[in-house]
């Protein structure tokens, strides 16, 4: 079965609520307008229930099927990022420091298809809970959803989410049962010495030095301390430090990113930070401050869901387009958090050769808007079948 014809049919509604979207990034929790046209958009499909304010801006609905059932959730992330668009595309950002650079302009839209087909067709048994959630990029709206008790409320047996991937052929599948998107752990570091004027080293206590001899530890850990066939990234992003060329400086600070796989392997990486920290801290006479923040965690595929997923995206997109086995990614979502609480699976839709997600130039590719609205609703007809 290839793309559902009706859900083809709806190619250019599906492009126009994006690029509507699109030019109205919204960041966070603060998804009001999106919301807004969202739930508009719902109520002339014709849901069965809407509601709308769980967790603060996301919006939930609920298409009955033809006879009594489960429920199935789907989610669309609906939040932009907060950087400015180079694009140039007519339907470009209206708005300064916004950009819907991550797809999630597309992620809606298609979930939105979905909802018209899935309501006027109703070939299931049970019930579609469509998903729209805010803060993905940043605040765990898909965890607060979680916690303000959307799965239960709606009675969500299992959940899917779909995202695009720059650089997958366009139009293909790709999923994996298992681990997929990584762990997000934060760190800041800051290294308090005793300032002074340069020339005359002796009376300070320079926070430059070990900052250094940290930063190299700490970029170490994956090559020389873990498992080598662990999956481990320790990265050393920002540092901050002094104002004037002749002052050595009272402080210092130095930033990065943890991201893993395996929670005995997080929780050993976060161990290490500290203790290596502490410790070039201690031998260079620095008072160490360690801000540690465990954010998302991996977000991990139920083995059969992800098969059950990846034989659906064979019946629209071939067997050649559907991909199995794809390697999981160092990047980090917060769908985590609903497959942390029921069974279900996260799938990529190849966007083709485009600028990478968080890219000033990204768009999304309207084109494989009919493979994502399809891909959902065949999830729905496949796990809820008549009959």
């Amino acid at each position: 079965m290839p793309v559902i014809n009706r859900i083809a049919g709806l190619a250019e509604d599906m492009t126009a609520w994006r690029r509507y979207l699109h030019a109205r990034p919204e960041i966070g929790f603060d998804c009001h307008d999106t919301a807004g046209f969202v739930a508009a958009t719902l109520r002339g499909i014709g849901v069965d229930e809407l509601h709308e304010g769980i967790a603060e801006t996301g919006v939930v609905a609920v298409i009955r099927g033809r006879a009594e059932g489960p429920g199935v959730g789907l989610r669309a992330d609906m939040d932009a990022l907060p950087m400015d668009e180079t694009s140039g595309a007519a339907w470009a950002s209206e708005t300064p420091g916004r950009m819907h650079a991550c797809g999630h302009d597309g992620h809606t839209s298609m979930l939105l298809g979905a909802a018209r087909y899935l309501a006027e067709t109703r070939n299931f048994a049970g019930r579609a809970v469509l998903i729209f959630q805010p803060a993905e990029e940043d605040g765990g709206g898909g965890g607060v959803m979680v916690e303000d008790g959307v799965l239960d409320r709606f009675d969500v047996r299992e959940v899917y989410a779909l995202h695009n991937r720059p650089g997958l052929p366009e139009g293909h599948v790709a999923t994996r049962a298992g681990p997929i998107m990584a762990a997000v752990d934060d760190y800041v570091v800051t290294l308090k010495g005793k300032g002074g004027h340069a020339a005359r080293p002796h009376e300070t206590v320079d926070p430059i030095p070990p900052l250094t001899a940290i930063a190299q530890a700490l970029r170490s850990l994956a090559a020389t301390e873990a498992d080598p066939s662990a999956e481990l990234v320790v990265a050393v992003t920002r540092l901050q430090a002094g104002t004037a060329t002749n002052v050595v400086p009272e402080t210092a600070a130095r930033a990065g990113t943890v991201r893993s796989f395996d929670p005995a392997l997080r929780d050993w990486a976060e161990r290490r930070v500290r203790e290596v920290v502490t410790g070039i801290a201690a031998a260079y006479g620095v008072t160490p401050q360690i801000d540690y923040q465990r954010w998302y965690p991996a977000t991990v595929n139920h083995a059969r869901e992800a098969a059950f997923a990846a034989d659906v995206a064979r019946e629209i997109v071939g067997e050649d387009a559907g991909e199995t086995d794809t390697p999981a990614s160092m990047g980090a979502e917060d769908f985590a958090y609903m497959l942390g609480a029921r069974p279900g699976a996260y799938l990529l839709v190849g966007q083709g050769d485009t600028p990478m997600c968080h890219h000033p130039a990204y768009d999304f590719n309207d084109r494989i808007a009919p493979v994502g609205a399809s891909l959902l609703a065949r999830i729905v007809e496949r796990a809820l079948p008549l009959g």
